[in-house]
C-alpha cells in the first residue's frame, strides 16, 4: 500500500506542479500570455498525470482486494516485481494516451481568437479555438477518455464488490470495521476523482458551459493533490489523535 501511496504522491505533485505555478502567476500579472508550445507542453504532463492517476488509483483497488479477499497469498501475488511491472504499465498507458492528444492538437490550426478561456491549457478549451476539423480530436477524446475512464471505474466496482462480499462473511464487528476502514481512504479518493472527471468530459452536449468546466476541473487539479494527502493521513492513529485533540479544544474554547 506504501509503495502505491508514494507513486500517488509522486504523481499529485508533479500534476499539479504542471499547472498551479503559472495559474498563480496568472493572478498577479497583467498579462496572461502562454505560447503554443507551452501550452502543448502543459497539455502534454498533463494528460500523463491525470491519466496515470486514474490507473493508479485503479492498481490500489486490486491491491486493497488481494489484502482483504486473500491475506494470507498477499505478499506472494503483491510481490516487489508485480507492483513494478504495474507502475511501468500506469505510467506508459498516461504517456500513450498524452503522446495521443498532444500530437492530434498540435496539428490543428488556431487561426481565430486565441484566447484560452481556461485556467490551463485544457483539451476542451483548446477544440473550441481551432478553426479546422476537430472531429477526429473528439473521437479520440470519446474512445480513449472513455477506456481511461471506463476500465478504471468497472475495475474498482468490481474489486470492492467482491471485497464487500467478503466483509459480509466475517463474524466479528471489529473485523468488518477494520476491513471497511482499510478501504475507505481509497473509496473516498476515486469517488472524488473520477467524479469530477466524468463531469468534465461526458456531459452532454447541450449542458456544456466553461464555467462548469472551470470548477470541475478545480477539483482534480488542485484540490484533490491537496486531499489526498489529507484523506490517506486519517488512517494513521496519531494523526487521529491529533485531529480529535483540536477539534475538541476548539470546542472547549466555543
Amino acid at each position: 500500500m506504501y509503495y502505491f501511496l508514494s507513486h500517488l504522491s509522486f504523481i499529485d505533485l508533479c500534476y499539479s506542479s504542471v499547472i498551479t505555478p503559472k495559474m498563480l502567476v496568472n493572478f498577479v500579472s497583467e498579462k496572461n500570455v502562454i505560447s503554443f508550445l507551452e501550452c502543448m507542453v502543459q497539455l502534454y504532463f498533463f494528460l500523463v498525470f491525470v491519466i496515470a492517476e486514474g490507473y493508479l488509483l485503479t492498481a490500489m483497488a486490486y491491491d486493497r482486494y488481494v489484502a482483504i479477499c486473500s491475506p494470507l497469498l498477499y505478499h506472494s501475488v503483491m510481490s516487489q516485481r508485480v507492483c513494478s511491472v504495474m507502475m511501468a504499465v500506469v505510467y506508459s498507458l498516461g504517456l500513450f494516451g498524452a503522446t495521443v492528444h498532444t500530437a492530434r492538437m498540435s496539428v490543428l490550426s488556431f487561426c481565430g481568437s486565441h484566447s484560452v478561456s481556461h485556467y490551463f491549457c485544457d483539451i476542451l478549451p483548446l477544440l473550441t479555438l481551432s478553426c479546422s476539423s476537430t472531429h477526429i480530436n473528439e473521437t479520440l477524446l470519446f474512445v480513449i477518455g472513455g477506456v481511461n475512464t471506463l476500465a478504471p471505474t468497472l475495475t474498482v466496482l468490481i474489486s470492492y464488490a467482491l471485497i464487500l462480499a467478503n466483509i459480509l462473511r466475517i463474524s466479528s464487528t471489529e473485523g468488518r470495521s477494520k476491513a471497511f476502514g482499510t478501504c475507505s481512504s481509497h473509496l473516498t479518493a476515486v469517488g472524488i476523482f473520477f467524479g469530477s472527471i466524468t463531469f468534465m468530459y461526458f456531459k452532454p452536449p447541450s449542458s456544456n458551459t466553461m464555467e462548469q468546466e472551470k470548477v470541475s476541473s478545480v477539483f482534480y487539479t488542485t484540490v484533490i493533490p491537496m486531499l489526498n494527502p489529507l484523506i490517506y493521513s486519517l488512517r494513521n492513529k496519531d494523526v487521529k489523535k491529533a485531529l480529535k485533540a483540536v477539534v475538541g479544544g476548539r470546542n472547549h474554547l466555543d
